[in-house]
């Protein structure tokens, strides 16, 4: 079994997570932390959905900024796709997507303020990387043959909307849904930076202990994401696209003299500001990487790869509750239910949810990160197994488990597992925000003490490494020789 090479990498970075382990700071600090998970289980199970007259309000600004994020990142994502395969164009998308949202959200508060512009940018520029990622994958793979039938002289554009736009409708629109949907997850969250969206309730809920309101939120925001089928039908886009910019709110006004000033002064080095050139940059270098980027760079890591290995066999273990091979349609759909939940939850919502319930340690964003991207996987993996037909005489039980049917994925489940490296790596940053020592901690820690000029070398420090995983990511793939798998 060691001579196949899926086997050999998979214990490899079973190994790296399990001496991550010894150096990572993992434990429950809580006072009672049992009583408290059962509060809150029970504030689920008593959702007070009256609790707040700017619930509903917060509801519909979530799906605004959304809406609009989404539309704008789109647009610009497709145009940056037709000319992705420019080596400047893909390292631009690379930067811009690897920086998280809340990231983006950060560095835009700091000079619109609390305005609808700052939600939007945040969502809109890293998802312009991405669509133009996917959309330039999706139309390479459009079938050529059309366009070949094409009479002599064919304008480039006629020729393109004619021939790869039809070919490759469907997996544009079934992408662009999904995009939707981690959208919506993108803008709750920013409400935890002080945007008037579902996550700014959600986080005061908590703070004051009111878990039956939160409970509510919670409801509420699973309720709109499983329904998403319903209520998002191509006829109603155009109302909703065209009406999102008018529940945006207001806000408050952007002074555009700080706008100038954050460009100007913020962000510039202070010995270079300061006027002591070179000769004091490279000591304000040299303090930064060692107190803050350094520590920050190594937890990101460590907590980056217990959490892909926790979401590895988290997926593996999870896969059955939804495939036909195993048990009835009744453990089946509460598998369905249990994995919608598990996937709709954003890992910043479930890390904070557990972080008020464990204690700040590394713990709670570990397991927020396995069960958010391990229901990913094992959602799409069971789905996999549902084409798989078996012999009539095979074999029942765990022997079908680990015989017949993973075997069979074990190649597209490291497949999207290394896609969603780089994710992960996304996410553990930006839960520093929470106070886990990652990169975001110094991040944040930096804009609070408003030293914009450190936070901005910080965050480029995390899209670089992100960037590196995501390439580190597609060699592994390419060496496995794993199908790439973008939808996930």
């Amino acid at each position: 079994m060691l001579s196949y090479p899926t086997v050999r990498t998979s214990l490899i970075f079973l190994a790296i997570a399990l001496v991550g382990l010894l150096f990572a700071d993992i434990a429950i600090t809580a006072n009672n932390p049992w009583r408290d998970l059962g509060n809150f289980f029970l504030g689920v199970l008593t959702p007070n959905f009256f609790s707040s007259e700017g619930l509903l309000t917060a509801l519909l600004r979530t799906v605004a900024f959304a809406f609009v994020g989404v539309t704008v990142g789109g647009i610009c994502g497709f145009l940056l796709a037709l000319i992705y395969r420019f080596l400047p164009v893909r390292i631009f998308c690379a930067f811009i997507r690897a920086i998280h949202e809340l990231f983006w959200a950060l560095i835009f508060l700091q000079f619109f303020g609390f305005h609808p512009l700052t939600g939007v940018l945040a969502i809109a520029i890293p998802y312009s990387g991405i669509f133009a990622k996917v959309y330039s994958e999706i139309l390479e793979e459009a079938d050529p043959e059309p366009g070949r039938l094409l009479p002599p002289g064919t304008r480039t554009i006629a020729a393109f909307l004619y021939t790869k736009i039809p070919d490759c409708w469907a997996q544009l629109r079934t992408y662009t849904a999904y995009r939707l949907e981690c959208g919506l997850r993108s803008s709750a969250i920013l409400g935890f930076v002080g945007l008037p969206t579902l996550g700014f309730y959600l986080e005061t809920s908590f703070s004051q202990g009111m878990y039956s309101d939160a409970g509510a939120m919670l409801i509420l925001f699973y309720v709109l994401i499983a329904t998403i089928p319903l209520w998002v039908r191509p006829k109603l886009l155009p109302i909703y696209v065209l009406g999102a910019p008018f529940f945006l709110g207001d806000g408050l006004p952007i002074v555009w003299g700080n706008v100038e000033r954050f460009f100007t002064e913020d962000i510039i080095p202070s010995p270079i500001r300061d006027g002591e050139g070179l000769a004091g940059l490279m000591p304000w270098l040299g303090d930064l990487f060692a107190n803050e980027a350094l520590p920050g760079i190594w937890n990101t890591i460590v907590l980056t790869q217990i959490a892909l290995v926790a979401t590895g066999i988290l997926a593996l273990l999870s896969f059955p509750l939804i495939s036909n091979h195993f048990g009835g349609p009744i453990r089946r759909t509460a598998g369905h239910v249990f994995l919608v939940i598990a996937r709709s939850t954003p890992e910043y919502i479930l890390a904070y949810i557990l972080l008020q319930l464990w204690g700040p340690s590394m713990l709670p964003a570990a397991v927020a990160l396995a069960l958010h991207n391990g229901a990913i996987i094992g959602h799409l993996i069971g789905r996999q197994t549902n084409t798989i037909t078996l012999r009539s005489d095979a074999v029942t039980g765990f022997k079908r488990y680990t015989w017949e049917l993973v075997p069979r994925v074990y190649r597209s489940f490291l497949a999207f597992l290394f896609y969603r490296w780089e994710i992960i790596m996304r996410e553990t940053a930006i839960l520093g925000i929470l106070g886990i020592y990652t990169l975001g901690f110094y991040v944040d820690s930096a804009i609070q003490h408003i030293q914009f000029d450190r936070a901005m070398v910080l965050i480029l420090i995390t899209a670089l490494l992100n960037i590196g995983v995501d390439a580190l990511g597609r060699f592994i793939r390419r060496k496995l020789a794993l199908q790439t798998m973008p939808t996930c």
